[in-house]
C-alpha cells in the first residue's frame, strides 16, 4: 500500500534471464540477485548462488526474513534449528527467521536460489560482498578472516537484521 493513497500498488511484469542479474562475489559464492525489493514491492527476493565443493555458510540468524533453499544442482546439508536436513537437486528447504540455521555443500558444488520474505537482503549482500569480475566463482581467500574482519562483519549484518553466531 502507498502512505499517500492508502491503495496496494500495481508491480509491474518483469524476468532476469540465465546471466542477468547483479552478480557479486559473496563469502566465496558467485550470487547472482533475481528480484530485489525494488522489483516486488518489498516482497521478496531472489538470489541463485554457486557454491564450491564443501563451502561452509556459518550458523547465523535472520530476525526480519524467512529463507527458503531451492536446490537447482548439487547436494547440500542444512542445519536448521536442532533438524539436519539432506537435500539435492530439486529439493526445497526452509529456514524460518528466529532460528539459526547454516548449510555445508556436497563434493561436486551446489548451485541454488535463496528466496527470502520479505526482501531485502541485497542490501546485506552488497554491504558484504564484492562486484564479480566474471559469472564464476570466485578465487579462494588467500587468508582466514582476522577477528577484527569478523567484528565488522557482525556489525554490518546486524544493521540490517541478521546475527552471525561465529
Amino acid at each position: 500500500m502507498t502512505q499517500e493513497t492508502g491503495q496496494i500498488k500495481t508491480l509491474q511484469p518483469m524476468a532476469t534471464r540465465k546471466g542477468e542479474g547483479e552478480a557479486r562475489w559473496w563469502f566465496g559464492a558467485l550470487a547472482e540477485i533475481k528480484a530485489t525489493a525494488a522489483d516486488t514491492g518489498g516482497q521478496m527476493t531472489i538470489v541463485e548462488v554457486t557454491e564450491h565443493p564443501r563451502a561452509e555458510a556459518p550458523l547465523h540468524v535472520h530476525h526480519r526474513d524467512d529463507e527458503g533453499f531451492w536446490i537447482l544442482e548439487g547436494e547440500a546439508t542444512f542445519e536448521v534449528g536442532d533438524q539436519t536436513i539432506e537435500a539435492s537437486a530439486g529439493d526445497y528447504v526452509f529456514g524460518p527467521r528466529r532460528i539459526p540455521h547454516r548449510f555445508t555443500v556436497g563434493d561436486q558444488g551446489c548451485r541454488m536460489l535463496f528466496v527470502l520474505v520479505p526482501a531485502g537482503i541485497e542490501d546485506v549482500i552488497r554491504a558484504t560482498s564484492e562486484p564479480a569480475r566474471s559469472r564464476t566463482l570466485p578465487p579462494p581467500p588467500d587468508a582466514e578472516p582476522t577477528s577484527e574482519e569478523i567484528a565488522r562483519l557482525k556489525a554490518i549484518v546486524s544493521e540490517h537484521g541478521y546475527e552471525l553466531l561465529v
